[in-house]
């Protein structure tokens, strides 16, 4: 079930720090999607051609999401995308992707000092990350008679809607984004208003 609402990055950050000679670079950004996700990792790839490891770890959607991925990149298994996927995990936050870009110094850290310079890459450049809230919403297409534009109008206000779209044909077609907690009490006002005379589609619904 996706939650109500959760912290999301409201921009790209980064940062750098260097471990016994070898330098960490940080990146974090917003991810919606895999695609999204996969592009920013591309991205920074193209900036840092010539870096040893482009590590990366993400939560793409909200924190209880399923769509979560990481990568060592070469680093031995285990070193690097797991502690930074789990710092992510534990932030809470959701939406949100990290990348860590390490140019070897020539000293080895050993899977224990790996391990803590990736996570500790991630924890440093979610420190002042400006967060901002994600509300979950759902897609609604409701259907009526020109009777109750009114009624429905004014119950709209009492509402967390956006993106309200009307099209005015025979009847009354009208696309809303709810708040996905609000969805059931709204629905059963609407019927009650209309005296059940609207059709309601949801049309992200499987």
């Amino acid at each position: 079930m996706t939650l109500a609402s959760y912290q999301v990055p409201a921009k790209e950050c980064q940062i750098e720090q260097e471990v016994k000679r070898s330098k960490f670079l940080g990146f974090v950004a917003p991810a919606t999607s895999r695609q999204e996700a996969d592009d920013f990792i591309r991205t920074i790839r193209k900036q840092h051609p010539h870096a040893n490891h482009v590590c990366w770890a993400y939560i793409a959607g909200a924190p209880n999401t399923t769509i979560r991925s990481m990568s060592d990149d070469g680093e031995p298994n285990g070193t690097a995308g797991m502690p930074m996927l789990k710092v992510l995990e534990y932030s809470g936050y959701g939406d949100i992707m990290v990348v860590v870009v390490r140019y070897f110094g020539g000293t080895k850290l050993g899977t224990g000092g790996l391990q803590r310079a990736y996570s500790d890459a991630v924890s440093q450049v979610l420190t002042d990350l400006p967060m901002k809230l994600k509300v979950a919403r759902t897609t609604v297409l409701l259907t009526f008679d020109y009777t109750h534009d009114g009624n429905i109008s004014r119950l709209l206000t009492r509402y967390d809607v956006q993106d309200i779209e009307p099209d005015y044909a025979q009847q009354v077609t009208l696309s809303i984004a709810i708040a996905t907690s609000e969805l059931s009490t709204f629905k059963a006002e609407l019927i009650n208003i209309t005296a059940g005379n609207v059709e309601v589609l949801l049309p992200d619904s499987d």
